[in-house]
């Protein structure tokens, strides 16, 4: 069946297909072209080639089950992701969370915009040419998963952030490697000023292309940096706040003309307020030295003499366990036990911690929050990432769906390049950081 690009094509004019399979499509978009020689006189984008079926996937995983499925939506910040699910939990279960796993969320957050921003204006700047932008940005990313990674475990599909706070307490050491991240950060973000703000080839490929006013931009949907390039103040973070960002000092930068280099300009300028927010947020983190266990238990010496006895050692867990120690719970999870699995410890060497840990797991058992409906936004890397969940009482959410801001801001590219050249569409789609797993769901 014809599409309706080729139904209303003008029999003198061109059509060509850009992508999926066009690199800078990432795999996922395909975009047909109506050209009168390189002009773009209309043109049909084509979305879905990633089949995720995230919110279907979702009905048939426990609460706590599906935690990592939300790691590969934004794939490139996917903390954010875990934060906007598990706090749309807790305001259905009503939980409090403790003040150092607010701060610690904010910390991660941060980190993960800023490694979002760094990755869509990399692959933005490499499109049109600038491969040293490129390898600068990826090269302050790495420094900022070296620090992610300490911590959560893993750089990419963390599942670090949990329902009623943390997987675990940062490492000992964070200070040290943030204080290094922070700095290497902000001096490739001053050599990418130096390198691009007045380069005049960079100017002529962004400046006046894709413009779009407030009032289209707010029709579309659009949220996040898209939407403040246009000079909207909107963000989430000030317009509703949550953790402790209302305590922050931090500003929303703003655009002029809603085009590509203002979506360059503003993600430049809200990466300096996220380290602002990150150094804000470490003079808040009191200092939370590691409890040194010496001649601790190992874990199976724990199970075997908790067969006759309650161990008086304590015990040795695993390193993949750091930070998560029984000492550590009352700063890092919520006091309420039915929303949280036990500490090992507890696991190993008791009864009720053993049937605790199997209850929270089990089919039909662990989280089951009242019935009814919930909704809950956050700030993500492209804007208000909603969940809104429909809970029927069970262990497994009746219905999920993802307010993802990158659907909205695709959902303009059209109306983007129309009367463009075929070349103004690489930087036009790298300014509007389109991730396949957010956009496809």
């Amino acid at each position: 069946m014809p599409t309706r690009l080729e139904r209303e094509a003008r029999p003198e004019s061109l059509l060509i297909n850009m992508g999926p399979s066009h690199p800078a499509m990432h795999g996922t978009i395909r975009i047909m072209l109506e050209l009168d020689g390189e002009k773009i006189l209309n043109s049909e984008v084509e979305v879905g080639y990633l089949h995720r079926g995230f919110e279907k996937i979702c009905e048939n995983r426990t609460y706590f089950n599906l935690l990592p499925y939300t790691d590969r939506l934004n794939y490139v910040s996917p903390l954010i992701n875990n934060l906007g699910y598990v706090m749309t939990i807790e305001k259905m279960l009503g939980l409090e969370v403790p003040r150092r796993a607010q701060l610690i969320r904010v910390l991660m957050s941060e980190l993960s915009r800023i490694c979002d921003h760094l990755t869509c204006l990399a692959a933005m700047a490499m499109e049109c040419g600038a491969f040293t932008v490129f390898l600068y940005k990826i090269k302050a990313r790495e420094f900022i998963w070296d620090v992610i990674e300490w911590t959560t475990g893993a750089r990419m599909t963390t599942s670090y952030i949990r329902i009623g706070g943390v997987r675990a307490d940062l490492h000992p050491d964070y200070r040290l490697a943030l204080e290094k991240a922070i700095k290497e950060t902000r001096q490739v973000l001053k050599d990418v000023h130096g390198l691009l703000d007045k380069n005049k080839i960079f100017l002529n490929r962004t400046r006046d292309i894709a413009v779009i006013s407030p009032e289209d931009a707010i029709n579309f949907g659009w949220t996040g940096p898209c939407l403040r390039s246009t000079g909207v103040y909107y963000d989430v973070r000030k317009a509703h706040p949550y953790l402790i960002y209302d305590e922050l000092n931090f500003e929303v930068p703003l655009g002029e003309k809603g085009d590509n280099y203002d979506r360059y300009m503003v993600r430049m300028m809200e990466m300096e307020q996220s380290l602002r927010i990150i150094e804000q947020v470490m003079a808040k983190l009191p200092s939370s030295p590691p409890e040194v266990i010496k001649d601790g238990l190992e874990p199976y010496e724990a199970i075997k003499e908790a067969r006759r006895k309650r161990p008086e050692r304590p015990i040795k867990l695993s390193p993949n366990l750091e930070g998560a120690e029984k000492h550590n719970y009352s700063e890092i999870l919520c006091s309420d036990r039915r929303y949280v699995p036990p500490p090992k410890e507890e696991v190993y060497t008791t009864i009720e911690g053993l049937i605790s840990h199997f209850k929270f797991f089990m089919k039909d058992h662990g989280i089951r929050p009242p019935k009814g409906e919930v909704y809950f936004a956050v700030e993500g890397g492209n804007g208000e990432l909603g969940y809104y969940i429909v809970s029927d009482g069970t262990d497994k959410p009746y219905r999920l769906h993802l307010r993802a801001p990158c659907f909205h801001i695709v959902s303009a590219l059209e109306f983007l390049i129309k009367g463009h050249l075929v070349a103004d569409v690489i930087p036009t789609f790298g300014s509007l950081n389109m991730i396949g797993g957010e956009l496809d769901r």
